[in-house]
């Protein structure tokens, strides 16, 4: 099964906007409700056996069990019923507050860190319709449940065999927007191996180096509106918290903030193309994004977003039926990818210069060389095993 995401915008009325606006702070309700829930029964059993805290204890039954997601789905229903304001949501969209809660939970667990947070007001900016019986899309219209109907703008249209299953209404500074999540039963596999192969090495400097000699340049979109930023965010500063004034200026600064994403977005998936129309075959390195978003050089790795563009470079790799492989990033720029000599540098070194076959080239596209070499290592070993599977 195949699914996708499409993003479009939308234009509610006044009323529908007070409604939409409503629903979300009825969401935040829920989700911070169900998060102070959750925290207090784990501090609860965190208190020692010998000693209690001189400020506070939670004092919660041993018989209490965990608050998880049905539990809290259930207690959800009985406060429908008491609270008037939970009554004018669609229930699916409360619902999907404590999914979004759930999801949280279980990611932390994965990582062993983030621990959610509470939303603050406007903090929470999205709800999900979950399912429709029927397609919500008609004409130039949308309508969603116990909202109505709404102009959309459908800039490009809805590919046949695609189902839509899913509706996120997004409020961004600029307006707000239908993301529909479209299912089809087709299944389409992976791209095989194929075609020439090209090797991508992401730096800083020059935002991407080919094996085959090509730098492209990062154009830094952030750091060029970094002055702009200082200069609002300084006036902000003199503001009154929560005057007229003080949201106006929020707005614009909200407003910079999606400009310079939608740049970089639209800046990555132009790259991705353009590198699917030269080869096959696309091999990256596996990189360490949140280790690098720790160095002395992180406001430059978050600025070039290289996570954000690996994965948009695989969705194109996908879409064009291209060969997209990720492979081993240590030690790609202390290699020579003509001899495998170790020719350590450090950083400030630029220039790739191998003191035993003398070859001169650019740092980030000799590493381009070490991974493309890499990935087609991988490739032959992957059609040796096939090979032996076969024969077997």
């Amino acid at each position: 099964m195949e699914s996708m995401t499409y993003t479009y915008r939308i234009h509610p009325d006044i009323d529908q906007e007070a409604k939409m606006l409503d629903w979300l702070e009825q969401c935040r309700r829920v989700y911070n409700y169900a998060l102070r829930q959750r925290k207090d029964w784990i501090n609860s059993r965190k208190c020692r056996v010998d000693a209690c805290s001189l400020r506070q204890e939670y004092i919660i039954s041993a018989e209490e069990p965990y608050p998880d997601y049905y539990k809290q789905q259930n207690a959800l229903t009985v406060a429908k019923k008491s609270i008037r304001e939970f009554q004018a949501v669609h229930s699916q969209v409360l619902q999907d507050a404590l999914k979004r809660l759930d999801r949280a939970f279980k990611i932390r667990q994965q990582r062993q860190f983030g621990f959610p947070r509470f939303k603050k007001v406007g903090r929470y900016r999205s709800f999900v319709f979950p399912q429709f019986k029927s397609n919500p899309i008609i004409g130039w219209q949308i309508k969603l449940p116990k909202i109505g109907k709404m102009p959309i703008v459908l800039h490009r249209a809805i590919p046949k065999g695609f189902v839509i299953k899913q509706v996120r209404v997004l409020m961004k500074a600029s307006g707000w927007y239908a993301q529909l999540i479209l299912h089809s039963d087709i299944s389409i596999p992976d791209p095989m191996p194929h075609g020439d192969p090209l090797g991508i090495d992401w730096g800083i400097s020059s935002f991407v180096a080919t094996s085959q000699g090509e730098l492209i340049d990062n154009p830094r979109f952030y750091i060029q509106s970094q002055s702009k930023l200082k200069w609002l965010q300084r006036r902000l500063s003199k503001k009154q918290k929560g005057s007229k004034s003080y949201q106006a200026l929020t707005h614009k600064i909200s407003l910079l903030h999606e400009k310079i994403g939608n740049q970089r977005k639209d800046f990555q998936y132009k790259v991705s193309h353009h590198l699917c129309r030269q080869a096959g075959m696309i091999f990256a390195e596996d990189l360490n994004i949140l280790g690098l978003s720790k160095g002395m050089l992180a406001k430059h790795v978050l600025d070039s977003a290289p996570g954000q563009f690996l994965n948009i470079l695989d969705w194109v790799c996908r879409k064009t039926g291209t060969y997209y492989q990720k492979v081993d990033a240590k030690g790609s720029s202390q290699l020579c990818p003509e001899c495998g000599a170790d020719v350590p540098k450090d950083l400030s070194v630029r220039i790739h210069s191998c003191p035993k076959c003398h070859i001169v080239m650019p740092r980030d596209v000799a590493s381009g060389k070490i991974i493309v070499n890499r990935g087609m290592a991988a490739v032959e070993g992957l059609a040796v095993k096939l090979g032996v599977e076969e024969e077997s």
